[in-house]
C-alpha cells in the first residue's frame, strides 16, 4: 500500500469528520481516525483546515504536514462506528500488499515461554498446524502466502488467520502478548 521513507509516518484514513467531532473535542477542527501502517495502532489526526483526504486515504502523519496540527492515540472503543467496521478491511489490504513482512512472521516467529509459541497466537493454530509449520520452514522458509498455504495443511487462509490476529490487538487492550499492534518494526 505505501512506499513512504524511512523517516516518514504514513496512516490510512479510516473515517473523517470536515466539522470536527461532535462531542467538541478540538473545538470545529477537521480530525481523521486513522491506522498507522507500521504499527497498527490507532490514530486520531486533527487538521488545520478541511483536508483534501478521504476514508481509505494514505496520510502522512510524521512528520507532520502543514495541515496536520496534531496526532494523538486512541482506543478502539473511542474511534466511529464508521473506523471499526472500516479496520478489518484495510488490515487485510496492508497484509496483503506487505506480504513479504508478514510471510517472515511465519518463518521466524519464536516460542515466548517453554510451552506458548507465538505462532499459537493465531487464531486456529494449535500445537498440531504448528509443528507443521515448523517442520516445513525449517526444510524451506515460505516464499508467500500461497506457498504457505500449499505446503501447510490445515493452514486454508494465513492472511486471514493475521487479520483476525491483528484485529483482536487491536481491539483488546489488556492481551499479555502483542504481536503486531503498537510494535514499531523499525525501532
Amino acid at each position: 500500500m505505501s512506499d513512504s521513507g524511512d523517516d516518514e509516518r504514513v496512516a490510512v484514513v479510516l473515517d473523517i469528520f470536515p466539522n470536527g467531532r461532535s462531542d467538541g473535542r478540538h473545538g470545529s477542527r477537521p480530525m481523521a481516525y486513522a491506522l498507522d501502517v507500521r504499527d497498527f495502532t490507532l490514530k486520531e489526526v486533527v487538521f488545520e483546515d478541511t483536508p483534501a483526504v478521504g476514508m481509505d486515504d494514505e496520510l502522512v502523519i510524521e512528520p507532520a504536514g502543514d495541515n496536520v496540527r496534531g496526532v494523538y492515540p486512541t482506543e478502539y472503543e473511542d474511534v466511529s462506528g464508521s473506523a471499526q467496521s472500516e479496520l478489518e478491511y484495510i488490515v487485510e489490504e496492508l497484509v496483503e500488499a506487505e506480504e513479504e513482512r508478514f510471510v517472515s512472521f511465519y518463518n521466524d516467529a519464536q516460542p515466548i515461554t517453554l510451552r506458548l509459541h507465538q505462532l499459537n497466537l493465531l487464531p486456529g493454530i494449535g500445537k498440531k498446524l504448528r509443528n507443521t509449520i515448523l517442520d516445513e520452514r525449517k526444510r524451506k522458509p515460505f516464499q508467500g502466502f500461497e506457498d504457505l498455504e500449499d505446503r501447510v495443511a490445515g493452514l486454508h487462509d494465513p492472511v486471514g488467520v493475521l487479520v483476525e490476529r491483528i484485529l483482536e490487538e487491536i481491539q483488546e487492550d489488556d492481551l499479555k502478548y502483542k504481536t503486531f499492534v503498537g510494535r514499531d518494526e523499525d525501532a
